[in-house]
């Protein structure tokens, strides 16, 4: 269900040659790589496949190999991170009592038919019991002993469609103090189910942190924690429970990896009542909600990329394409500036695909592809811009999410299982050019949180409020000006579970009517069409009494919630506007997408010098068209024109030397085998250029632009590209 399906296929090939013979040296030490800008993911030692030279190798994993594989990656120069799973894994030394002596398998999540749920073979999704927590330190322990600067516990997930096998039981019991109940006799069982899910795997990730928190103070040193998770958006779509922005509480939590791929971005959804992938948008949703999860908290977010993805039956265009269209939706994030760029190097470089035909049908990756990834791979090194600027419809709008929406996923009453509760609000105004906020409901009481919002859109539909301080947090901000659109008809009967909002179920009280005791408002207090609306302090509320699911099953519905979001932004003192496009301008970046399912409008045309950097020649473009379904990423060149010689994008890691006069010098290196090109801009054509004191023919200079192309073979070892300009 996730980018680590081929897990168990890497760790069945075996691991042989556990430390590399032979390692090249080092690359020379680059001083912005202790920002660590870039990581990828591994389960292998170092290889020349898996060298994509970023900042950070997560070493994944924690069995006997692990300081022979991360020694490996730390020869080479890279900074060492571990990285494993917090829900499943290798880990059968726990299940079946190597560990301690005592057979854990009852602690496997099961299904309401015994089965337990796995992710292969004997692999299975834990329940984790406390004991699991001190398992996961022990092999944690692994890592910290041989010097990772941190740890990545990723992935804490429990299905919702689990809850039935013995250690889960016990917990209940140990949790509520009442027996178990089966998840899907009710919609009460099933609520204190996905709680109960949702407090225990909070509570292992407690027990490694507070492990490597003890370390640390023991030895005096600053290991780091960290949780890779999909977005709240994808496990509720999936049906998963997973602690998400509680997180962000924990004491020693730094922050996350937001797990968005393709795998997880082209899940379908609907709008308009048409049900397709929508990879963009679903992508664009699907980071902000995990810049979310940290803005205003001080924790750190990393954007993951995959430029394939777990499912190995689609071809290279395929992953191409949507690869291009999850990486632009994250680069519209302007907050974000980290990037876990690719999970499994080896199965991306080393790969034939589709691997569901014939073996002379599959195609290794295509050199065109390779030289693409590793331009961008590096120009992501450069993200953290100072200024951006929008070329897109209105902004300050959000959508607000509550990690509630993982808990009413399952029988007997589950929400809409294509999320157009969600959805129905979000893409009417995102396929406007809107760059809408999925705004974390549990944050709201942050201060400061909510400073960049001017219109919010709610809906207890699919989801509840968690806290009562939610909304005094809401009531503080409407009254200072904000306006808060709320969709909702009192249908969904998680109303009626036992919460604080009806003291444990001794009243009739919905979570919608304490709101509105919040803002000063009853039933009363809206008046009818067009629009129902009341004012609060300096702010105003809109009441649209319908399921928020209908906004997605027809273009006359979109139409009407655009109109209602228009009222809305207005009264908030914002001008609307409506574009095909999202355009970003990030320093000297340009990040746009065309949309698709839009407005009827000419698409937006860019004019001036650029080079697109998922064009592998770097052609230099005067002219870029933003046509419905397009992605770019551009580099600006009228922005970085310097007066002396500079790299403006490579197709390999660059690192500049000590230079003589008329000479310029660079360290480079890239995956192996792949073809490498260099972008530098150049007053004067060179006089000759070597690669390693051998010299180098396959350039070209353009006088006119003074652009200078050399394209050579990576290898993945250090080499010296000098160029003589006189």
């Amino acid at each position: 269900m996730n980018q680590h399906l081929s897990y168990s296929l890497i760790f069945a090939l075996g691991f042989s040659s556990l430390v590399a013979q032979d390692l090249p040296p080092a690359f020379p030490l680059d001083p912005a790589q202790m920002l660590e800008r870039t990581c990828f993911q591994t389960s292998r030692p170092w290889s020349p496949q898996g060298n994509l030279r970023s900042d950070v190798a997560l070493v994944y994993g924690i069995d006997k190999s692990l300081p022979a594989r991360i020694d490996s990656w730390k020869k080479r120069g890279y900074r060492v991170h571990l990285m494993t799973g917090v829900a499943w894994g290798e880990y059968q030394d726990y299940l079946y009592g190597r560990y301690d002596g005592i057979n854990h398998e009852d602690n496997a999540q099961s299904d309401r038919n015994g089965h337990k749920i796995g992710h292969g073979g004997d692999v299975y999704y834990m329940s984790p019991a406390e004991n699991y927590g001190e398992y996961l330190c022990v092999g944690v322990q692994r890592g910290l002993d041989a010097g990772v600067e941190a740890v990545h516990l990723e992935e804490p997930e429990f299905w919702a469609r689990a809850g039935y096998s013995e250690g889960f039981k016990r917990e209940w019991q140990a949790f509520y103090h009442e027996p178990w109940q089966a998840p899907h006799t009710s919609v009460d069982a099933q609520w204190r189910a996905s709680k109960l899910k949702y407090f225990l795997y909070r509570r292992a990730l407690q027990q490694v942190f507070d492990h490597i928190q003890a370390f640390n103070k023991r030895t005096g040193k600053s290991v780091r924690c960290y949780v890779p998770t999909h977005s709240l958006i994808n496990y509720a779509h999936w049906c998963i429970v997973s602690p998400q922005s509680s997180l962000a509480m924990l004491a020693g939590c730094d922050g996350y990896i937001a797990q968005v791929w393709t795998g997880t971005a082209r899940t379908p959804n609907h709008f308009r009542g048409k049900q397709k992938e929508r990879t963009f948008e679903t992508a664009f949703l699907e980071y902000g909600a995990m810049q979310n999860l940290v803005r205003a908290t001080g924790r750190r977010v990393w954007y993951l990329n995959d430029p394939i993805e777990d499912n190995p039956g689609h071809d290279w265009n395929d992953y191409r394409s949507n690869w291009e269209s999850t990486l632009v939706a994250s680069l519209l994030q302007p907050d974000v500036w980290q990037y876990e760029v690719a999970p499994w190097p080896e199965r991306i470089f080393a790969g034939r695909y589709p691997a569901n035909v014939l073996e002379e049908h599959r195609h290794s990756i295509p050199p065109a592809y390779a030289t693409e990834l590793q331009v961008v791979i590096n120009a992501l090194n450069d993200m953290k811009q100072s200024t951006h600027s929008w070329d897109c419809g209105t902004r300050g709008i959000g959508v607000l999410i509550s990690d509630s929406l993982m808990f009413q996923r399952e029988q007997p009453t589950p929400s809409d299982p294509n999320m157009a509760h969600f959805y129905g609000l979000a893409l009417p105004l995102l396929k406007r050019g809107i760059p809408v906020t999925p705004v974390q409901l549990e944050n709201v009481t942050l201060a400061g949180f909510l400073d960049s919002e001017q219109v919010l859109l709610l809906s207890y539909q699919g989801q509840k409020p968690l806290s009562v301080d939610v909304h005094t947090a809401l009531a503080a901000w409407v009254n200072k000006g904000g306006v808060l659109v709320f969709a909702d008809d009192d249908s969904d009967p998680y109303n009626q579970v036992r919460e604080w909002w009806n003291d444990q179920g001794k009243s009739t009280r919905i979570p919608r009517q304490l709101l509105f005791d919040a803002l000063g408002l009853t039933d009363a207090s809206f008046p009818g069409d067009p629009v129902p609306a009341a004012k609060v302090g300096s702010g105003r509320v809109i009441w649209l009494r319908e399921n928020p699911v209908h906004f997605a099953l027809s273009e006359s519905a979109d139409a009407r919630l655009a109109s209602v979001v228009r009222q809305a932004t207005e009264t908030a003192g914002l001008t609307w506007r409506e574009t095909n496009h999202l355009l970003l301008n990030r320093g000297p970046y340009r990040i746009g997408a065309g949309l698709d399912e839009s407005i009827d409008a000419p698409p937006t045309t860019l004019h001036g010098s650029f080079i697109n950097l998922f064009d592998p020649q770097l052609v230099l473009q005067h002219d870029i068209t933003l046509a419905p379904g397009s992605r770019v990423f551009l580099l600006d060149l009228d922005s970085v024109k310097s007066p002396t010689p500079r790299i403006l994008a490579a197709a390999c890691k660059t690192l500049p030397l000590e230079s003589n006069a008329g000479e310029l010098r660079w360290t480079v290196e890239g995956v192996a085998d792949t073809p490498a090109i260099v972008l530098i801009a150049c007053a004067t054509a060179p006089l000759s250029i070597q690669l390693d004191g051998h010299a180098i023919t396959d350039f070209t200079y353009i006088a006119g632009d003074k652009l200078l192309y050399i394209r050579f073979t990576n290898e993945a070892r250090p080499r010296v590209l000098t160029i003589k300009t006189q």
